[in-house]
């Protein structure tokens, strides 16, 4: 990340304990360390609530796709039923005119006379 080598560690090492002090150099550098895995575990938090965002916009996107469907579905959905309700009203309005008017039954003239039927024999004393 930062591309330094063995020998600028150990001059910055040396630069320490002159600086510092051998005295104070263990606890200095254990608090570094301290502070390091601070600064990393924070820098990862920060990436981790980043990377939850992105997914809850992604997922926003997503949920406005999916109403903008369910919308467009809804419509549809709606003509089609209102399509077929016009129909069932038509029909309903053509079964009622055709009963409320008779129409005349057709009657075939095939030339063939029927005739009457026979009359029935009369009744006796005994039935009924």
């Amino acid at each position: 990340m930062f591309d330094i080598g063995f020998s600028e560690l150990l001059v910055c090492g040396i630069v320490a304990l002159v600086v510092i002090g051998p005295e104070r150099l263990p606890r200095v550098a254990r608090t570094l360390g301290v502070v390091f895995g601070r600064l990393q575990r924070y820098v990862a938090q920060v990436k981790s609530d980043i990377n939850r965002e992105m997914d809850v916009a992604d997922l926003g996107k997503v949920k406005t796709e999916f109403e903008s469907a369910a919308r467009s579905f809804q419509s549809d959905f709606k003509s089609q039923a209102a399509d077929v309700e016009r129909e069932v009203r038509d029909a309903q309005a053509a079964i009622e005119q055709s009963l409320e008017k008779p129409a005349a039954s057709p009657q075939m003239d095939l030339g063939i006379e029927v005739p009457p039927p026979p009359p029935l024999p009369p009744k006796g004393p005994g039935e009924q």
